[in-house]
């Protein structure tokens, strides 16, 4: 089954938001998810102590750099895909999950800061790729962007990541009160209360569009079926 990491050594990338995102859109399928929180501020651990968490979706927060390899391994043999959310450093336990995923995301603010966090974890995954002697599939996630214009900081990066041959997905992570809730109040976006959160529908449909950009992906790279 596929295992998905969010990597990028900088802070407040976005790789905690779109790891749940893309969990809760793939349970709402009726998907068994698992997620492996292996950042130390344990934000996805929180959130699953508050009501709402689906039964299809499986929480693993005792994370180590000794037993990650191992934890991998167990949850895809239990789970049809795996998440993990990676501490925010270029660490032995992220060349590790690395090397054993099928995709690794790469969630990115639309800064130059962000785009050099982003061009270390590529250059990570590229040695990690030549070690264990095949590709290891991955590609920019755009994240905390606004839905009303389109910044020139943004596009510099877009178009510095386009020049260097590094794929880019299609949607990206859109800033959404919605995306913050769910940390405070727990369960899904399809949980929330339409009357106490703007732009909810928006929010809900900006999460689906991703998840089916990485389905597509995995598809591109034969990782999971075209019935998926």
């Amino acid at each position: 089954m596929p295992t998905i990491s969010f990597a990028n050594p900088k802070g407040g990338a976005g790789k905690t938001t779109s790891a749940l995102l893309l969990a809760s859109e793939l349970t709402t399928k009726g998907a068994r998810v698992a997620i492996i929180d292996a950042d130390p501020e344990k934000w996805i651990s929180g959130w699953a102590e508050l009501p709402g968490k689906p039964d299809n979706l499986t929480i693993y927060s005792d994370v180590s750099e000794d037993s990650i390899v191992d934890l991998m391994e167990a949850a895809a043999s239990k789970a049809q895909f795996v998440i993990v959310d990676l501490e925010g450093t270029a660490s032995l336990m992220v060349a590790n999950a690395i090397g054993m995923s099928d995709l690794v995301l790469i969630p990115t603010q639309g800064a130059s800061m962000d785009a050099k966090g982003a061009a270390k974890t590529i250059k990570l995954i590229r040695n990690q790729a030549r070690m264990a002697r095949r590709k290891i599939p991955h590609s920019v996630l755009l994240t905390r962007t606004s839905a009303a214009v389109t910044s020139r900081s943004l596009r510099n990066v877009r178009d510095q990541l386009s020049n260097a041959g590094i794929k880019v997905l299609t949607s990206s992570i859109v800033e959404r009160a919605a995306y913050r809730d769910i940390f405070d109040y727990g369960g899904l976006l399809s949980d929330l209360d339409t009357s106490q959160v703007s732009n909810l529908e928006r929010a809900i449909q900006n999460a689906r569009e991703f998840a089916g950009d990485v389905i597509t992906t995995l598809q591109e790279k034969e990782v999971v079926g075209k019935e998926v």
